[in-house]
């Protein structure tokens, strides 16, 4: 998401979060736990539609998400 610039008004399906992991990854319980972390830590920016969850990078976190990004 920090590559492809999904900050704020860029949205993406929470289920596209975990396509550039393996099939075992994917799956897991440790990556659905990961990305609800981040939900709670403000770094995801979630938006309820009709058709499922989108998130985006909060630019107000920008500091932190880089530090993660490297």
């Amino acid at each position: 998401m920090y590559r492809q610039r999904m900050w704020l008004h860029k949205h993406t399906s929470i289920n596209n979060l975990s396509k550039g992991l393996s099939n075992e990854l994917r799956s897991s319980k440790e990556v659905k736990k990961a990305i609800e972390e981040l939900l709670k830590e403000d770094i995801l920016l979630s938006k309820p539609t009709h058709y499922g969850l989108e998130v985006s990078l909060n630019p107000k976190k920008l500091k932190e998400i880089e530090e993660l990004a490297d």
